[in-house]
């Protein structure tokens, strides 16, 4: 199927954000290993970006991304809900998520390309290097013509490297007005809260001054789906291709969706047990649920 599909309606949104994050409890509990709160709360990044917004074929993708738009994930870790929407969009079979974090799985706990996974352009994890990746795409896709975007996912966390704010500083200069990058702002990383580790203060302003145009979706809009549709749809129609880099500032919840996981920092890399996946997932019920 050729992206972006049709509009979701809002039933169909909830249903399908519901059941990715059902397929990211299934991934991290079967083998007691993974990321699950970075994942919960980007699920509706995701399926908005890849069902309405990201202009992809995934039965003609190529690792290149010639001629359809690249998306980069720089905070690898939260693979699994990368897994699972790329699965869910026809990358490779729903089945597969099965064999998440497995010996000799193609589906590794950060994303990597040896193991040719439809879908994955660069091996992720490393924290702080995708943006200078995505903006290599990005200038790449310029010097060739091509028209399409390239859109990058980073956390929070991240910009207390030195190396995404010189590849703001250079994309900026070299005006690559085809990429969009989105900042998981969640204010949570693995040791504690961004503001206790090392706070980067008010990134509106900072990306302001670094000379992108900046949207700001605050975190009583960051998890709703529409607004995040929205916010994405206009950095793609309004402000992509008018000189400046984009970046969209989402204020998300860690662990959205469970009520014992949100907000809280401790989520970011340990799995649930038997008993808190079980209280989870009645959490994440609906109609006809199509668990792999």
């Amino acid at each position: 199927m050729q992206y972006p599909g049709p509009t979701l309606s809002p039933e169909r949104a909830h249903w399908l954000t519901t059941q990715v994050r059902r397929d990211i409890l299934r991934m991290v509990t079967a083998v007691n290993s993974g990321h699950p709160g970075g994942s919960l709360g980007c699920t509706e990044y995701f399926v908005a970006l890849f069902h309405e917004v990201l202009r992809h074929n995934p039965t003609e993708w190529s690792i290149t991304g010639e001629g359809q738009d690249i998306f980069v994930l720089s905070n690898g870790h939260i693979s699994p809900v990368y897994y699972s929407v790329l699965a869910r969009t026809g990358y490779f079979p729903v089945s597969e998520l099965a064999t998440f974090r497995k010996l000799d799985s193609r589906l590794q706990g950060h994303p990597a390309t040896k193991e040719h996974l439809p879908g994955i352009h660069i091996a992720s994890g490393s924290l702080g290097q995708g943006v200078s990746v995505a903006l290599g795409a990005a200038i790449a896709k310029k010097m060739a013509g091509d028209p399409n975007l390239v859109y990058c996912l980073c956390g929070d966390g991240e910009l207390n490297e030195g190396q995404p704010w010189e590849a703001a500083m250079f994309a900026a200069h070299r005006k690559a007005d085809n990429l969009i990058l989105t900042v998981d702002w969640n204010r949570k990383q693995i040791d504690g809260d961004t503001r206790q580790v090392l706070d980067t203060g008010d990134l509106v302003q900072k990306f302001d001054a670094f000379g992108w145009s900046t949207l700001h979706v605050p975190q009583a809009k960051a998890n709703d789906y529409a607004a995040v549709r929205a916010a994405l749809l206009d950095a793609r129609d309004r402000l992509a291709r008018q000189g400046k880099p984009v970046v969209i500032l989402l204020e998300t919840t860690m662990g959205y969706g469970i009520d014992f996981m949100a907000d809280q920092y401790q989520w970011h890399g340990k799995a649930p047990n038997a008993e808190q996946f079980a209280t989870a997932m009645a959490q994440l019920a609906i109609d006809a649920p199509e668990d792999y």
